[in-house]
């Protein structure tokens, strides 16, 4: 298995190959999940004693692994949240893999920890962070939220100890993770309203500071938990008067930005984010909307040896670990790491900033050019003005039923997928875009085929 011979150098180009193809070629947007018994039958027979050989494991993996996965990449996958990785990042990664790299400390590996290190930077600049900012990558928006969180509650006990039942505050709109991570850590969450454009104020956030105080005086908050662009709607929670809060309170301040804190390549985005300069830490997943493959997040601190002291491990056989360079494992919750910074590295180094600047405005401005578009049309309604790149918009007349048989028609025949959610309790349709190669001519149809879809499917005409 780890010799080189002629049949392996054959079937090294033939992955290779095979890589590119899937790089160059489009992806069939048809393709997606594929029932488990039907799975359970080819893969069942794939793990043998005398193994398949390589051309067999291939064949397998183009007939049947890959188009049973749906191209997340695809510019007409405009639900949850996508991806768009450059080619470049998507080819590095290959490198990443092929190098054998432990990213957990400087002493293994130095070169790769460096180049992170300079992406890192470039983010907390971005964010208008003290140059003394860094952290590390992770593997996604969760393992960011829980190393941060726990980063947080550290610094809490270090300064005030244990007074109670220890807790932070977010919203109901942030992401799921972080109510997650309160589970995790056993801790409590002060929920905090939202404004009618599901956002948190400073307002909101002392109201619910207070209430919690005097109706569960045993709470002992610690941080907030804010978010710089919903999963849901997009919303940026009003970060300036937040941590006016938080400086009043001494609790730290995280930013959840996992989708929306891309947008910081782009000065307009940096204008909608506002106050982010004033968070202890925050977190942003490349494999999102900064063009990298999965799975990349990064976790930026104010001040990082915070979280060194809160993360480091220790034992007899890691003792010998230099602690006088920059050891990612550190920074988080983590102790073995795969480089997972280098293809985002590689890409920015390749194509550039001012390339991400300008891909993120193209998909900032698509975004509001079909939130025009929905606004314009007489079947429907737009329900916020986007923010970030996030459209959700009504049907007008439409049953519960209705939205959801067009997505899963259009997805199933490869027009688009589109998949509805719930806005202040009713069922809409939302568009998410993160994709440069997405193009408005292509989103306009959508609507008019939304608009009489109920007369093309047998559905009555809404009124």
């Amino acid at each position: 298995m780890h010799e080189w011979d002629a049949s392996t150098e054959l079937f090294a180009h033939s992955v290779i190959g095979y890589a590119i193809e899937r790089l160059r070629l489009p992806k069939d947007p048809r393709w997606g999940a594929q029932p488990a018994g039907v799975l359970h039958e080819v893969f069942g027979r794939t793990i043998v004693p005398d193994g398949l050989g390589a051309h067999e494991a291939m064949r397998i993996v183009r007939e049947v692994l890959i188009p049973s996965c749906r191209p997340m990449d695809d510019p007409m996958n405009l639900a949850y949240v996508p991806t768009a990785p450059t080619v470049a990042a998507t080819m590095f990664d290959l490198v990443v893999s092929a190098s054998s790299i432990f990213g957990g400390n400087w002493e293994a590996g130095a070169g790769a920890i460096a180049a992170e290190n300079q992406v890192l930077r470039w983010l907390a600049s971005l964010a208008g962070l003290p140059d003394a900012a860094g952290g590390v990558f992770v593997s996604g928006g969760s393992a960011a939220n829980l190393s941060a969180l726990v980063t947080a509650r550290q610094r809490h006990v270090d300064r005030h100890g244990r007074r109670g039942r220890l807790a932070f505050a977010a919203t109901t709109e942030v992401h799921a993770s972080v109510r997650a991570t309160a589970r995790v850590m056993d801790v409590d969450v002060v929920s905090v309203r939202c404004d009618d454009h599901d956002r948190m104020t400073g307002g909101a956030l002392a109201a619910a500071l207070d209430a919690a105080a005097r109706e569960r005086p045993e709470l002992d908050v610690f941080a907030v938990a804010a978010s710089a662009g919903t999963t849901n709607a997009g919303a940026i929670d009003r970060l300036d008067e937040i941590a006016a809060v938080c400086r009043e309170r001494d609790l730290w301040l995280h930013a959840d930005g996992a989708y929306g804190l891309a947008a910081l390549c782009s000065p307009d985005g940096r204008r909608r984010l506002a106050g982010i300069e004033q968070v202890d830490s925050f977190g942003v997943d490349p494999h999102k909307w900064l063009f990298a493959p999965y799975d990349c997040a990064a976790l930026v601190y104010r001040d990082p040896a915070i979280a060194a002291r809160t993360h480091s491990q220790h034992g007899d056989y890691l003792d010998a670990v230099d602690r006088s360079e920059s050891n990612p494992s550190d920074y988080a919750y983590h102790l073995s790491r795969r480089a997972r910074g280098l293809p985002l590295w590689f890409s920015l180094a390749t194509y550039g900033t001012e390339a991400y600047e300008a891909a993120m405005d193209r998909t900032l401005q698509t975004a509001r050019a079909f939130a025009d578009a929905v606004d314009a049309h007489p079947a429907f309604d737009l329900l916020l003005e986007p923010e970030l790149s996030i459209v959700l918009f009504r049907r007008r007349g439409w049953s519960v039923e209705e939205h959801h048989t067009w997505s899963r028609l259009r997805a199933k025949d490869g027009t688009a997928l589109v998949v509805p959610t719930k806005f202040h309790g009713e069922t809409v349709m939302r568009v998410c875009l993160v994709n440069p190669r997405t193009a408005l001519d292509q989103l306009v149809p959508l609507l008019d085929d939304m608009a009489t879809f109920s007369t093309a499917t047998g559905f009555p005409l809404s009124p």
